[in-house]
């Protein structure tokens, strides 16, 4: 917030052998607190409180990751830090907007923008909110980049604008912390996807997701988005789960993984039929190429994308989480084959 002033405004079971030292995330929806992407390279002081602030909102899209990219750039984790303009602490917080936000969050007795678990869980709290303002905007863009415009220069900016604002300062910060995400994503998987091209990008981009909920027939190039239930599909024990999750489905990441450098259709049986001319043999597969399964010569079912030494990552089901899981986890005899968009 450092400021534009304008407010605060199956047939792959040739994997089996390599795949003992790739364990899949811990996948359930109430482990989203711990799953939803691990940090790494986070001072200790800080690392619980972006944990905590995550956990706090309900958007997918407020990972410790975001937040701790957010912090990097806002002040490099420095707790005395203030701008010429005279933003506060470590998530750079103008006196007014922190009258708003701030809180005695870690319980010293005072409010105060240089204390780390007051300025952090301030700092969730806004762009909680703009989050919420993002997603119920309508504004074709990834809410992530949305809230992050909004942080720094302002909600009404990004509002009259339809977009991240035209502002260098703005535009900057927004892809400075976008592209720093892989930084404080863990190395539990983000740093370990390597290599250039349309394929690792799109295993990255889908990494970023870790832990947001599976939701039934939800996800958009956008971003994640509420599901629907549709005859059993987006049911969990008998109550529908989709239409009041924010999540993916298995086909819906791969198209916003792939987005915009690849412009795939939504379902996976429309993507199989999309990339089948450009198959894969199991020996051949390579980071980002997709997987499917289908019943017998029946509908495909499901996609993943391909990371490498028998593992991929996907969005399997209801009750479930974006995750890291070996490709034997799905049944060997569904494996319809291997595609590269």
């Amino acid at each position: 917030m450092k400021k534009v002033l304008l407010g605060f405004g199956g047939l792959l079971v040739l994997f089996l052998g390599v795949i003992g030292a790739a364990l899949a995330l811990v996948a359930t929806a109430g482990a989203v607190e711990a799953d939803r992407v691990a940090v790494d390279g986070v001072p200790e002081a800080y690392r619980p409180w972006v944990f905590r602030a995550a956990r706090q909102c309900h958007d997918p899209g407020l990972t410790p990751a975001l937040l701790a990219a957010q912090l990097f750039e806002e002040s490099g984790f420095r707790v005395d830090a203030r701008s010429p303009a005279g933003a506060e602490g470590p998530a750079q917080f103008m006196p007014g907007t922190w009258a708003t936000w701030g809180r005695d969050d870690d319980q010293s007795g005072s409010a105060s923008p240089y204390d780390i678990g007051d300025a952090v869980m301030a700092q969730g709290r806004l762009m909680c909110s703009l989050l919420v303002q993002a997603r119920a905007s309508g504004i074709a863009d990834d809410p992530r980049r949305l809230a992050l415009a909004g942080y720094n220069a302002g909600w009404a900016a990004v509002q009259g604008s339809r977009g991240v604002p035209p502002y260098g300062e703005t535009q900057r910060y927004v892809a400075e912390i976008m592209g720093n995400l892989g930084r404080f994503g863990g190395a539990g998987l983000l740093s370990e996807i390597s290599g250039s091209g349309v394929g690792p990008a799109a295993a990255r981009k889908a990494a970023s997701q870790l832990g947001v909920p599976y939701s039934y027939g939800g996800g958009s190039p956008v971003g994640p988005s509420h599901g629907h239930c549709d005859g059993e599909d987006g049911f969990r024990g008998g109550q529908c789960l989709a239409d009041s999750t924010l999540g993916w489905d298995c086909s819906a990441l791969v198209q916003y993984a792939y987005w915009p450098a690849r412009q795939l259709p939504r379902t996976a049986a429309e993507q199989y039929a999309a990339t089948a001319d450009h198959p894969v043999a199991q020996a051949e597969l390579r980071t980002g190429d997709l997987l499917f399964w289908r019943h017998g010569n029946g509908h495909v079912y499901h996609v993943a994308l391909y990371l490498g030494d028998g593992v991929m990552i996907s969005a399997p089901k209801t009750g479930d989480v974006v995750k890291r899981a070996p490709v034997t986890d799905m049944p060997a005899s569904d494996f319809a084959g291997a595609t590269r968009p």
